[in-house]
């Protein structure tokens, strides 16, 4: 059977890698903010059952360039922009590196920075997925609650917010031991390496530092010292979760970014100093080191 892919929206292409649960469906509010304005493809990740393709832990992330591949062969596109979120931001740039000629653009939410490893605790949770998950999973809802709650203030929005959460659970669970499988391929390539070959602009997106208990926003920062002219937008009142608990904001800076490098900068960005709107309550900054 062929592999499930997901293409909405009409525009310039995006595709969007999901998080370490591998499952799209998460990604939601994000794929239909981002689908007004872009042709938005995704897809569950290797080892998924509707991808249709195995997880080959020796290969590293590589499986997942492949699978992209796969992807922008069958909607017949030469190139694309590519988005990964969390997890996914690893794939997104082992991608951009090995091919640079299929990636239009590069935008990384909230990925793990190079120096990123795991806590003790979890490199013990990955050994024991079956039998610890349940305790990392007890974990995630104090490790998100102050972000939810500032990002929607209202109680009713944020009890419809969860209510949809588990809702996606229930459609699309996922497993804990497949997670695991991914989270021992974290800080298995060499993403210094990797960044010096990123030749497309590239976004570099994360919360507020005090509202991110997942992944540092501080070591996701550290990509703009590696790739060469990425631009940093923090997206406030948000940490982790930002392109679901504020989607349409979310979709917003992707399309300034995107458009900031349209076809009158030739793809690429021109090293120039530039601050996104801030009527949106976004604030960045630009990296010109050589």
């Amino acid at each position: 059977m062929e592999m499930q892919i997901v293409d909405c929206g009409t525009g310039a292409p995006i595709v969007m890698i999901p998080g370490i649960q591998g499952r799209w469906e998460y990604m939601r509010p994000a794929i239909d903010a981002l689908s007004e304005s872009f042709r938005v493809i995704t897809f569950p990740l290797c080892g998924e059952r509707g991808s249709r393709r195995h997880l080959d832990p020796r290969r590293g992330l590589d499986d997942f360039v492949d699978q992209i591949d796969a992807v922008l062969d069958d909607r017949h596109l030469a190139q694309a922009t590519i988005c990964g979120v969390s997890f996914g931001g690893l794939i997104a740039l082992r991608f951009a590196a090995r091919r640079p000629e299929r990636t239009s653009a590069l935008v990384l939410v909230s990925a793990p920075g190079p120096s990123f490893r795991l806590r003790r605790r979890h490199r013990i949770y990955v050994r024991l997925p079956r039998i610890l998950g349940p305790v990392f999973l007890a974990e995630v809802p104090r490790r998100v609650r102050a972000e939810i709650a500032l990002a929607i203030p209202d109680r009713p929005g944020r009890l419809q917010f969860t209510w949809r959460q588990i809702a996606t659970f229930a459609r699309a669970p996922f497993s804990l031991s497949r997670m695991a499988a991914r989270a021992r391929l974290i800080g298995i390539h060499d993403q210094t390496a990797d960044c010096a070959r990123i030749v497309a602009p590239t976004l570099v997106m994360t919360g507020e530092p005090s509202l991110d208990h997942v992944v540092s926003a501080e070591g996701t920062s550290e990509y703009l010292q590696l790739i060469r002219h990425a631009c940093a937008v923090r997206l406030e009142q948000t940490g982790h979760l930002g392109y679901i608990t504020r989607p349409r904001e979310f979709a917003a800076t992707v399309r300034e970014f995107l458009a900031s490098h349209s076809a009158g900068e030739g793809g690429r960005s021109t090293g120039a100093s530039r601050v996104l709107s801030s009527d949106r309550r976004l604030s960045a900054s630009k990296n010109d080191a050589a």
